[in-house]
Formats: C-alpha cells, sequence, structure tokens
C-alpha cells in the first residue's frame, strides 16, 4: 500500500503525482483485454466472473497495463458485489472473499512488477515501457447499483421512484467496507449515472469511517451533465464537499465530451482531476449487451490527450474498448507533455538569468549550469 490510509488522504494524493512527475496513468477496458484473451463476459457478474473462474488471467491483464505505463490498477470488482455472487450460490462468506481477492489480484500484479521483473529486467512482454521503479496505486472499483441490475440502468440512471439515498446506502454498505480493508490504496467509486448514488456514497464514507480515501468518476452522453440530466457541476460540488474523495472526475464517457467536462468539474473543486473515457470507436448497447462499431479509432482517442492534461487532467486512462495499446500511447503522449513544459520552463529560467546578469554586470558562468536534463518518463521513482 501507497499508505494513503495513514490519514491526510488529498495531501498524499498530490505527493503521489509530485512523485510520479505530476501525472499519473490509470490502466485500461479490463473486460476488453479479458474477451482479447477468449473470456465470455456475457453474464450477470461481468469481469467479475473470472475472479473465480479464471483470477491468473486477470492478474495477466494487470500485468500488461503495468508494462505498457499505468500508475494505477483498477480491480476487477466493478460488476462484483456481494448480493450478485450470492444469486450465483456462494456463501455470505464466499462472496466477501471473492471481493477481497479482486485487491489481492491487483496487489500480487503489482508486486511482480515491482519485484522480480524490475530487479531481474526480464519477464517483459514486447513493447513494455516505462519500466523504472514508480509508485503504482490500486483501486478498488465499486460500480452503480445499475451495474449490479444489469438493466442498462447504469448507462441512463433511472432507478425508478423507489430507490432512495437508504436503499443504495444499504446496498453498498458491506462491500465498501470489506473493500476498504481488504488492502486496496483508494476506492474508486466509477461510472456513477446521478447524483442520488453519489449522495449515497458520501455519506457511507462518513458513516463508514473508511481508513482509506476514494475517488468519485461520473458518467456522462452530452458533455454537460451525467447521465441522469443532473447537473455535472452539482455531482462534482457535492463530491468536493467529502473530505474522503481525493480526487473527482469523469470514465465511460465517448471522448468528445471530455474536454468540456473537466472545465465544469475544474470550476467547483480544487482536487485532482482523472478522466477515463470509453474509446469513442464503439458505443455499448445494454439491450443487446454487446459493442456497436462507432467512428473513432485508437489515434483519435489518443489525440485527445494533450488537451485534457492542459485543462486540468492530471490523471488520465482509458475505459471500455481501451486496450494496453491505448494506455502505452497515453503515456507517451504525457511524457512528451512534461518534457516539452520542462524544457518551456528551462528557457525562460535561462532568459530570466540572463536578464540578471546585463542588468548587474556579471560575468560569471554559473547561471548556464542549468536544472538536469532528465524525463519524468525515463528517471528512477521511488517505489
Amino acid at each position: 500500500m501507497m499508505g494513503f490510509g495513514s490519514g491526510g488522504g488529498a495531501d498524499l494524493m498530490r505527493e503521489f503525482l509530485n512523485e510520479a512527475g505530476g501525472f499519473a496513468v490509470i490502466d485500461g477496458g479490463l473486460a476488453t483485454e479479458l474477451e482479447a484473451h477468449g473470456a465470455d463476459l456475457k453474464d450477470q457478474l461481468w469481469s467479475a466472473k473470472y475472479l473465480f473462474t479464471s483470477p491468473d488471467l486477470i492478474k495477466k491483464v494487470h500485468l500488461d497495463y503495468l508494462e505498457a505505463g499505468a500508475s494505477i490498477l483498477i480491480t476487477a470488482s466493478y460488476q462484483g458485489t456481494i448480493q450478485g455472487f450470492q444469486s450465483r450460490g456462494f456463501s455470505l462468506e464466499e462472496s466477501e472473499a471473492l471481493l477481497r481477492r479482486s485487491v489481492e489480484i491487483a496487489c500480487e500484479a503489482r508486486d511482480i512488477f515491482q519485484g522480480q521483473y524490475l530487479k531481474a529486467g526480464s519477464g517483459f512482454s514486447e513493447g513494455a515501457i516505462n519500466l523504472k521503479p514508480r509508485p503504482v496505486l490500486v483501486a478498488a472499483s465499486i460500480g452503480s447499483y445499475g451495474a449490479y441490475l444489469a438493466d442498462g440502468s447504469e448507462y441512463s440512471g433511472n432507478y425508478g421512484q423507489e430507490i432512495t439515498v437508504e436503499t443504495l446506502k444499504d446496498f453498498h454498505r458491506r462491500r465498501l467496507q470489506v473493500l476498504s480493508e481488504a488492502g486496496a490504496d483508494i476506492i474508486a467509486f466509477e461510472t456513477i449515472p446521478n447524483k442520488l448514488e453519489a449522495q449515497a456514497y458520501v455519506e457511507l464514507l462518513q458513516e463508514c469511517d473508511t481508513k482509506i480515501p476514494a475517488w468519485f468518476s461520473f458518467t456522462s452522453k452530452d458533455g454537460i451533465n451525467v447521465v441522469s440530466g443532473d447537473s455535472i457541476a452539482e455531482c462534482a460540488f457535492l463530491a468536493d464537499s467529502c473530505d474522503k474523495v481525493v480526487a473527482i472526475g469523469i470514465n465511460c464517457t465517448a471522448p468528445r465530451f471530455i474536454h468540456n467536462l473537466i472545465l465544469s468539474i475544474k470550476k467547483v473543486t480544487q482536487k485532482p482531476i482523472l478522466v477515463y473515457p470509453n474509446s469513442g470507436g464503439e458505443s455499448y448497447d445494454p439491450v443487446r449487451k454487446d459493442w456497436v462499431i462507432g467512428g473513432a479509432s485508437d489515434d483519435d482517442f489518443v489525440s485527445y490527450v494533450s488537451k485534457w492534461h492542459e485543462a486540468g487532467a492530471s490523471l488520465i486512462g482509458g475505459c471500455c474498448r481501451t486496450t494496453p495499446n491505448t494506455i502505452r500511447a497515453i503515456a507517451k503522449a504525457l511524457c512528451k507533455d512534461f518534457d516539452a513544459g520542462k524544457g518551456e520552463a528551462e528557457q525562460q529560467t535561462e532568459v530570466e538569468k540572463n536578464s540578471v546578469e546585463d542588468k548587474l554586470a556579471l560575468k560569471s558562468a554559473s547561471f548556464h549550469n542549468s536544472s538536469s536534463k532528465t524525463s519524468a518518463c525515463s528517471r528512477p521513482l521511488l517505489v
């Protein structure tokens, strides 16, 4: 663990980002890669099914994303719920153990990456980048109530009049408790479709007194509101009001909407902003439970990255239909942004130094001993 549970989560998130070079790369689509390896995810549990059918495959996907440059792994618990596991015949104890296992698998992948791989300098697949030691966070995923229902309501936020804040708190409470005590660094409340569920999460974080912080990530289909029609600004403001929340952002959303959403969130919070959109090349049909080909390519997705970073996003990754290739390209793009910004800063520093020299008629060459040219992408980082 990175030690987020020791208190001061907001400061520790900033420390993590500083240690990582000012930005961090979130992993990409877990389900997408599982399917690429032959997994059949047409199941009520979705990727969580593989927690008990093929946990080693989940670990392999985690490792693929670390090799591609990710610094944050999201666990396979998005659609894993106690209620869902019990419906498949697991006992309460077994269901809770599967949630813990999702965190353990991600932690094991991190240990392998930071341990034997980096020390031995071998075992990496072709195309692995950014293999210097770096901090890696494990984010325990909590999907929405709609994800459990698997009826498409996670994409509409329409749960019906009978679902209240208390209903949602009762549904999520034990899962939050189990995951927050399983060894993760942070809780990832993902694909939040409405303000109602955000309110439930805020109250649960306060009532359960979790020892690790959380991030809130909403989903939108118009670049203005979350999918329910609630204002993204109001939802982000609600998240900002909770001390346990250390980052706020967007996931499972088309790339073309992200820039405006970042600007809206930035108006109501000073906390780090995270974005990990869908590829944009396909859209999900909740009725058919399948993906429909769209018009955007992987290159189109990555072309947005610098713009998102400039707008204020410091944690960037991918959601549905993104792959290790996407994450590798994001990592490279962010490294280029860092190096370009560092170069401009060094040039400006040099101009200022020369100006001082001229004014004071100093002939010392000391001002030309400029700062190191080491890139954030190649320098060793503390683990």
